[in-house]
């Protein structure tokens, strides 16, 4: 099967057969073209219908959020805890990655939104900070 990929501005066209992947071509993305608006409600739809099942956050404060859709498998923080900037404060498996997200500040954990096993998908409330 043949795939387009755009990552970064750069699109990469790839071959995968019995579990081997062959880069095909790479080269710049173009702006998007008619039918990339198309695809765009069809994405729309299930982020839609997930958000609905996302805990609200009750509280202000910054609020850090998924940076890409994945599953939570641990929550190093609790609610009212003191971090430092770059502590870890929950990890994201995506793509059988595990992804650590960081504090991007010093502060206190004002909510944890997300818990443990979460499905979230890109741009989720995981935690508040005041």
């Amino acid at each position: 099967m043949k795939y387009k990929v755009t990552l970064r501005d750069k699109t990469y066209e790839v071959e995968v057969e019995n579990g081997d992947a062959m880069l095909l071509s790479e080269y710049e993305a173009k702006a998007p073209v008619a039918a990339a608006p198309a695809a765009a409600p069809v994405a729309a739809a299930p982020v839609a219908a997930a958000a609905p099942a996302a805990p609200a956050v009750a509280v202000a404060g910054e609020t850090i959020v998924a940076p890409m859709p994945g599953n939570i498998l641990r929550i190093d923080v609790t609610q009212g805890q003191s971090v430092k900037a770059g502590a870890i404060l929950v990890i994201l498996e995506a793509m059988k990655m595990e992804n650590e997200i960081l504090a991007p500040r010093d502060g206190t954990i004002a909510q944890v939104v997300t818990s443990k096993g979460s499905v979230v998908d890109t741009g989720a409330p995981l935690i508040v900070m005041g």
